[in-house]
């Protein structure tokens, strides 16, 4: 038997054209035994899927992200970084932000959560914010990789930059747009936020880091509602 795509190598149905076999010209595969049309078809330094495919993809986009930063990466320059097709990045992957998050391991994709907490009464998108937050990182396999990336933003330039673009652009600008918010007033709610992140889990300064969830947003909200009416 002969490897699929692979010319025979003679007798019977062995796929040399000319041998007179059954299967003259073709392999088991279906394809000619020359190589195929459809081989020959594939671009120079491109491969089809694997079963590491994504895992590849990711990885290449690590290293994409960290060398290029968030906004100067793009899915064309990760898919050649991993030898793949633009298309099969975004099989995997609805969008750049998408890629960020999977290589990034956050818990959550800001196209995903932030529609949802602009649902709803505007006067109430202070208490759904502050609460997916809080929730969010009340789960140690969530908040972990967001505190990891927070410690490495504390030490290095081109991981700080990285998250600054992702943050100004997945986060801050869909809210900005849609609420009709000034940045500089959702740049210093999602500040407050963050930094009681930070003092939750990081510094662990208590009570903070042992309050329930709940009573955090009672206390929280009224002001990042403040930030979002600009009063």
């Amino acid at each position: 038997m002969t490897e699929p795509g692979r010319p025979g190598t003679g007798g019977a149905g062995s796929g040399r054209p000319g041998s007179g076999g059954a299967g003259s010209g073709r392999t088991e595969s279906g394809r000619a035994g020359t190589g195929g049309a459809e081989t020959g078809r594939r671009r120079p330094g491109r491969r089809p899927g694997t079963a590491d495919t994504r895992g590849e993809i990711l990885a290449a986009a690590r290293r994409i992200f960290a060398e290029k930063g968030f906004d100067k990466a793009t899915i064309r320059g990760i898919a050649r970084e991993a030898a793949v097709d633009p298309a099969l990045v975004h099989h995997y992957f609805d969008s750049k932000d998408g890629v960020f998050v999977a290589a990034m391991q956050l818990p959550m994709d800001p196209a995903v959560v932030i529609p949802r907490v602009l649902e709803g009464p505007r006067d109430e998108v202070g208490e759904r914010l502050v609460r997916m937050i809080l929730t969010i990182t009340s789960e140690p396999a969530n908040r972990e990789p967001i505190l990891a990336l927070m410690r490495t933003a504390m030490t290095n330039e081109q991981a700080v930059s990285m998250i600054r673009e992702f943050i100004s652009h997945a986060i801050l600008g869909r809210v900005v747009a849609a609420l009709g918010v000034s940045p500089l007033r959702m740049e210093v709610a999602f500040a407050q936020l963050f930094g009681v992140v930070m003092m939750r889990y990081i510094v662990e300064l208590q009570p903070l880091a042992s309050v329930g969830v709940e009573e955090l947003v009672e206390v929280l909200a009224p002001t990042i509602q403040r930030y979002i009416d600009g009063s």
